[in-house]
């Protein structure tokens, strides 16, 4: 995978399997600390230490789909080849977090990517998990609780194309805007 977002969907897609009914995912750009953290946090089934242990070798993957799971094993090096690092924390019955730190200026730190469509991509696609998502800049943040959405369409479809354009521009104008404030804010700072 070339892209972070991608690796964001690879788990939340393993979250949705793990029979996930609610997904946190959470992008923060320290830029002042220099670091990118990735946190996926789901409520599915969870997993037992053996198989925390296991789940970050190439050729274990609990999906019938595929015989590999390439996803976790990736990100885990791509993390600590840019100076962080990788956890899972999970347990039976609780869920799953995975949580990982880029430095953000590493040369070999691959980019971000489309969240935009990576947020759209899994609220239109599973509109029966619960999507929790945040964008953060240094002190700039963008929160989206689909439950607000959902509870306003009131029983319009998330896959509606008036809905689709709504949330599309909804996900690039919040993640524009957040980074934005964030650059005026650093300019700012820069001038006292």
């Amino acid at each position: 995978m070339r892209e972070l977002s991608l690796h964001i969907l690879d788990i939340a897609e393993n979250s949705i399997s793990a029979g996930a009914t609610q997904i946190e995912i959470t992008v923060i750009e320290d830029l002042l600390q220099d670091e990118l953290w990735i946190t996926v946090q789901d409520n599915g089934r969870g997993m037992d230490a053996e198989m925390v242990k296991r789940v970050i070798d190439p050729f274990v993957t609990s999906r019938t789909t595929r015989k590999v799971g390439l996803g976790i094993p990736l990100l885990k090096d791509a993390a600590e080849a840019c100076n962080g690092f990788f956890t899972i924390d999970s347990e039976i019955g609780k869920g799953t977090t995975i949580r990982t730190k880029f430095q953000h200026s590493h040369i070999d730190r691959m980019p971000l990517g489309d969240l935009a469509e990576t947020f759209l991509t899994l609220l239109i696609g599973t509109p029966e998990v619960h999507w929790i998502f945040t964008y953060k800049v240094n002190d700039q943040a963008f929160l989206v609780d689909d439950q607000e959405i959902k509870e306003v369409l009131n029983g319009i479809s998330l896959t509606d194309s008036r809905v689709i354009e709504y949330l599309n521009h909804l996900f690039r104008e919040g993640i524009a805007e957040t980074k934005e404030s964030a650059v005026k804010q650093g300019a700012l700072y820069a001038n006292h």
